[in-house]
């Protein structure tokens, strides 16, 4: 196993590094495909059965913008994942091999907008879940299951909906953090490969 793992670390030729961007590229975009139909099916079933994308419970304006930019952030990952694949072929074709500076430009893109969507999703499940803890806190804690607040309107229930919303931030987070992984070691393969790269014409 350690050799394996000091081989990998090894500077990878071209052709190497052609291949790992096709594998990572494709393993990234289907990935963010599959986990995307997936919040796609959980949101529909909250939009239908509660209306409202953060359940019975009032939400935070602060939420829904930083839901929408996460998710136009996962649209363009995914995008973005594709785009190695055809990048993969250009590193493969000495004829069309683009500079190493233009590679290493491309992946520090696709790095960035995965930390963002980290980043977003994470504040989101914190606020999310301190708005139930608040919730729950209000509660008598006498060890009965209520998820009412008592004297409180139908903004304060806690239903079901409001684990269907948590599950799908978390499946969000660990679509980004699996893309973050990707990005950091393509980044590393292209700079472990900058040398054999053509040098870019000077201007």
């Amino acid at each position: 196993m350690l050799n394996t793992l000091a081989k990998s670390l090894q500077p990878p030729g071209l052709d190497n590094l052609a291949r790992t961007f096709s594998r990572l590229g494709r393993i990234g975009f289907w990935m963010q495909v599959v986990m995307g139909a997936m919040l796609l099916i959980l949101m529909f079933y909250i939009f239908v059965f509660a209306g409202s994308p953060s359940g019975p419970r009032a939400g935070l304006a602060i939420v829904e913008y930083l839901t929408a930019a996460g998710l136009l952030i996962l649209v363009f990952t995914t995008i973005w994942f594709h785009r190695y694949i055809r990048l993969a072929r250009r590193i493969a074709d000495p004829q069309s091999r683009p500079p190493a500076s233009s590679v290493i430009r491309s992946v520090w893109t696709g790095l960035v907008a995965s930390s963002l969507g980290v980043l977003f999703s994470m504040l989101v499940m914190m606020i999310e879940t301190g708005h139930l803890l608040f919730y729950f806190l209000a509660a008598p804690q006498g060890g009965v299951p209520v998820f009412q607040t008592p004297g409180a309107g139908l903004a304060s229930w806690v239903s079901a909906i409001d684990m269907a919303s948590l599950m799908a931030l978390n499946l969000f987070v660990f679509a980004e953090l699996i893309v973050l992984i990707f990005s950091l070691w393509l980044l590393f393969r292209t700079m472990q490969a900058a040398a054999e790269f053509p040098q870019a014409p000077e201007a």
